[in-house]
């Protein structure tokens, strides 16, 4: 089976100077991948790169089987999703304006998170965290992109909302979704992941299935070091 998104010596970064370096990575249909790593690993880089926000310095890329070198929004339009660090919410728009700006079905998103139904009206700004960063991922899988980058989608929320979150991730990954997600909370995300990568200094260090990693805990801990 072709993978969805695949990456062989990948090297990224900011005006030529490279940030990640070498990086071979895949994912297939219907799996969920995440990639860890300490802040300044290279992880948000990558993400930027396979989104097409990012210019690659060099190695190859290719997307739904296909080598890709179109900018983001076309990216979008041909199917992936991307779910950005700062969540991409307009704060001046209502919930319900936010999601007609994307590309899925409204009444989708609402049955995706029922807890935005009663928020439709209100301003993105006057959301909670949590509420915000529902909004920003119910209007990405309203879209039923075939591959989602999603970066730190924890940061900030209580466990509970995470999980929500991640168990929406998970029953997409399940329709048959690649996803790649760039997570803090490795424990939690490796309970709903198939696969990992681990990043340190911009390099691949560790990688393997769900299984094997939860029985490697103290080298996913010297990652982090």
């Amino acid at each position: 089976m072709t993978p969805l998104l695949e990456v062989h010596g990948l090297h990224a970064g900011y005006e030529e100077r490279p940030v990640v370096h070498n990086l071979d990575l895949t994912i297939g249909e219907g799996e969920l991948v995440v990639l860890g790593g300490a802040n300044g690993a290279g992880k948000t880089t990558t993400l930027m790169t396979l989104a097409g926000a990012l210019k690659p310095i060099s190695g190859t890329y290719r997307l739904f089987g296909r080598d890709r070198r179109e900018p983001a929004h076309q990216r979008v339009r041909n199917g992936l999703g991307v779910l950005p660090e700062n969540r991409g919410v307009f704060m001046e728009l209502s919930t319900i304006d936010n999601l007609r700006l994307g590309s899925g079905d409204v009444n989708a998103a609402f049955e995706i998170f029922p807890q935005l139904r009663k928020r439709a009206k209100v301003k993105a700004g006057l959301l909670s965290g949590g509420e915000q960063q529902m909004l920003a991922l119910g209007r990405v899988l309203a879209a039923r992109p075939r591959v989602i980058l999603a970066d730190e989608l924890s940061q900030g929320l209580a466990p509970i909302i995470v999980r929500q979150l991640l168990t929406q991730l998970r029953a997409s990954a399940d329709t048959g979704t690649g996803v790649l997600l760039v997570e803090q909370h490795v424990r939690l995300a490796l309970e709903i992941a198939d696969r990992a990568y681990f990043m340190r200094r911009g390099e691949l260090v560790l990688e393997g299935d769900r299984t094997s990693l939860q029985a490697r805990q103290e080298e996913i801990e010297q990652v982090y070091l």
